[in-house]
């Protein structure tokens, strides 16, 4: 007893004791407010059970969701079961609409259902209600900075910042900017983590918007001038967008600007990610997107508790040089300060070095001994079987081709059905190829067994979604299977017009039958390794053939078999305009395009070749046509002027670069004159602004032009197996399709159909 009263004299107490009792105290606190809370109360009383099984047995993120922020499970909570409470968003959420605060119902809530196929687990993400008691002040903001060509950055900047707003409580804001719209000198005292999404363009250049930023980062890298601990307080991360086939150039922009942050002291969110537009791009932005939310979100409860001092469990410390080297740059006048004459000459000695270390340093980049030792989302980030053989088509190249109207078949071609095709098909008129060469466009296939090609022309309208290589380097499908999936497919495109205003029930029933097959869709047809075997398929159907090369595979020219007509695109006269026009993979582009030329003559049979004219750009270098044409000797020149496609970001054409007919007969009148009188001007068509030149010698013959052909012949003479030339199987042209004739290439048993407000075909300046 008298314990307990020494107990209650306040006054005898030692600082210990009160210590001890005021630690007590607060514990009982605690626990009484947690359990006792008249709110926590009231949700435990109301709270609505949700079925455990509604996301699949496992507590998950959205990958994709533009829903607003919902509550998830705890850590460890695999339940699938999502707890109660307010989240202040749209009725059909599960929550009030009214945004009452403390007053807001707090008894429904829905769970938060994936809306992706693919959703990305993760931990470590803390509950909502966790969060709710800190200070918006205390909450971070997020900034995403894209650089793109064709989107695809800008695309990926948009859905990761649904992923945080989603996901990451402690984020109040994402904002997502292009880089050229961001203040660069801002980077130095950003206080934000900052994510890059940064495309290589052509030769490892950085695309237009990033330019001057690029410039700017390099330039404060290897200035002397610059304390190299100038971004100490920015956290970062880097995802890269390129192309693996491009090898040394491959995500250039991407490793640099990541090396280039990390020496000025940046630290790192998580390391270097590389998106290969060759290889799964879905899937390396989802890896790279599951370590980047963890670590953002320890970033940001971190923040929000202790400030910016002690960040070393979530970010990775920058490529920065030593304390001493910083010493050395503050005793020889690195920062503002004015300098004296008399130290001019110690600071040109450490200009001079300071420029040898640069080049030594971009010679070690570019080597690949640079950046970061660890990336994410690349082959050798993660464990993967040696040698796998991928697909051609990835889910997101899939996507992008559908999405244009193409029908994928098998993993590596595709078919599409010809706007020339429907026009026949309703009787206003066939495509330059029934004026040229008399097939009937409305029997004609547009397919290819290889949608990879070996450039990226400028003038493509397929806007670059196909792949890009230069071997065989993807799972292969059998050629009958090929020619079988894409014929099914264009009988099934055909059956979707039935019914369309204007379809002549005769031809929609001929269609069923295809004639022809224009191997030219996209894509380079001649790198697939069967390609004999799919030819001979082909012909063995009584199916003609147009193969159309891009002069880069100079042996398959040299191994093909006789095909009904073979092209080649020569879209330039110059080694230097070809790289700008075509944008060829292989180093050696020039030779193998020459080579290629040297192989067509050499064919023996019906040859082409195929320029694309683009206005201001490969219109002007007629002597170095002559050359090209004179190596290859083609039966014929087909000059088409451009077709614009709309802005793709992926080439800086615009109208301006598109020719007038009239234009493009010009050119090929003065080419022809150059060529001495062996070719000239045979046929037009010039609704779709082309122009054929033949051989004279070979296909002038009794008064008149013989540029169509005889298939039933060509059919015939495959069969007999014995060698044959161009000759064997020509056929007359037709009055309304040779050059002169006022029908201008248009055939006078269809009907030509005008559209609203456009010029008649016959005024001068149509296009």
């Amino acid at each position: 007893m008298s314990f307990i009263l020494s107990l209650l004299d306040v006054t005898s107490w030692s600082a210990p004791s009160w210590i001890l009792v005021a630690t007590l105290l607060f514990a009982l606190w605690t626990v009484n407010r947690q359990t006792l809370s008249p709110s926590k109360v009231e949700k435990s009383r109301d709270q609505t059970p949700v079925n455990p099984t509604a996301n699949g047995g496992q507590s998950k993120i959205k990958s994709y969701s533009t829903r607003p922020k919902q509550r998830r499970a705890k850590k460890g909570d695999t339940s699938g079961e999502v707890t109660g409470g307010c989240c202040n968003v749209e009725e059909d959420e599960g929550c009030c609409s009214s945004n009452a605060g403390e007053s807001c119902c707090k008894s429904s809530s829905k769970p938060a259902t994936p809306t992706s196929e693919t959703a990305i687990p993760i931990e470590n993400v803390p509950d909502r209600e966790d969060t709710e008691e800190i200070d918006d002040e205390k909450r971070i903001t997020l900034k995403i900075l894209f650089a793109t060509q064709t989107r695809t950055s800008r695309t990926l900047s948009y859905r990761l910042k649904e992923l945080v707003e989603a996901n990451v409580p402690l984020v109040k804001e994402v904002e997502v900017l292009n880089i050229a719209d961001y203040e660069n000198e801002d980077l130095m005292t950003e206080k934000s983590p900052v994510v890059f999404f940064l495309s290589t363009y052509t030769e490892g250049s950085p695309t237009e918007d990033a330019a001057w930023f690029y410039q700017w980062l390099e330039d404060t890298r290897f200035d002397h001038r610059v304390n190299k601990q100038c971004m100490k307080s920015l956290r970062f991360a880097v995802f890269g967008l390129g192309d693996s086939v491009y090898e040394e150039n491959y995500c250039t922009v991407a490793k640099r600007v990541d090396k280039w942050i990390g020496e000025l002291a940046g630290r790192r969110i998580c390391p270097l990610a590389l998106g290969d537009k060759s290889d799964d791009t879905e899937h390396q932005f989802i890896t790279w997107t599951k370590l980047f939310l963890s670590r953002i979100n320890g970033v940001a409860n971190h923040l929000s508790i202790a400030g910016e001092d002690n960040l070393d469990d979530f970010v990775e410390e920058g490529d920065y040089e030593s304390s001493e080297e910083e010493e050395e740059e503050a005793a020889t006048g690195s920062g503002d300060e004015l300098m004296d004459l008399e130290d001019m000459g110690a600071m040109a000695a450490k200009i001079k070095s300071a420029k040898q270390q640069r080049t030594e340093e971009e010679a070690a980049l570019s080597s690949n001994k640079g950046g970061p030792k660890r990336r994410i989302g690349t082959k050798d980030a993660e464990e993967r079987p040696e040698k796998l053989i991928k697909e051609m088509v990835t889910p997101m190249l899939r996507k992008s081709l559908e999405k244009q109207g193409y029908k994928i078949v098998g993993t590596h071609s595709g078919v599409k059905i010809c706007r020339w095709t429907k026009s026949m098909l309703r009787g206003r008129g066939g495509c330059y190829k029934h004026t040229f060469y008399g097939i009937e466009s409305h029997r004609c296939m547009e397919t290819t067994p290889s949608l990879a090609c070996a450039n990226k022309c400028v003038f493509c309208w397929r806007q670059h979604t196909n792949p890009v290589g230069t071997e065989w380097r993807w799972k292969m499908d059998d050629a009958v299977d090929i020619v079988d999936g894409a014929m099914d497919n264009h009988y099934k495109m055909i059956k979707q017009l039935k019914g369309v205003p204007g379809v002549k029930p005769e031809r929609f029933e001929e269609a069923f039958t295809i004639k022809h097959c224009a191997l030219s869709l996209v894509g380079e047809p001649i790198m697939y390794p069967k390609i004999n075997e799919y030819v001979d398929i082909l012909h063995s159907r009584n199916v003609s053939s147009f193969l159309v090369t891009n002069a880069q595979f100079p042996d398959a020219i040299e191994n093909l078999k006789p095909v009904t007509q073979l092209y080649v695109s020569i879209d330039a006269g110059t080694k230097e305009d070809l790289k700008k026009i075509d944008r060829p993979l292989f180093r050696d582009y020039w030779e193998r395009f020459l080579a290629c030329l040297d192989a067509l003559g050499k064919k023996g049979q019906r040859t082409v070749y195929r320029l694309t004219l683009v206005k201001d750009k490969n219109d002007s270098t007629l002597d170095s046509y002559v050359t090209l044409i004179s190596r290859g000797n083609p039966d014929f020149i087909e000059v088409k002027g451009v077709t614009y496609c709309g802005f793709s970001g992926a080439s800086h054409l615009t109208m301006k670069n598109v020719p007038y007919h009239h234009e493009v007969l010009t050119f090929c009148k003065d080419l022809c004159e150059r060529l001495g009188g062996k070719y000239e001007v045979a046929c037009v068509h010039e609704h779709s602004c082309s122009v054929l030149i033949a051989d004279k010698a070979r296909y002038y013959k009794d008064g008149g032009w013989w540029t169509w052909i005889d298939y039933n012949r060509f059919f015939e003479l495959i069969r007999e197996g014995k060698p044959f030339t161009s000759e064997d199987y020509m056929e007359r042209t037709p009055d309304w399709g040779v050059v002169g004739d006022e029908r201008g290439g248009f055939d006078p048993e269809e009907t030509r159909f005008y559209r609203k407000g456009r010029i008649p075909a016959g005024e001068e300046g149509q296009r």
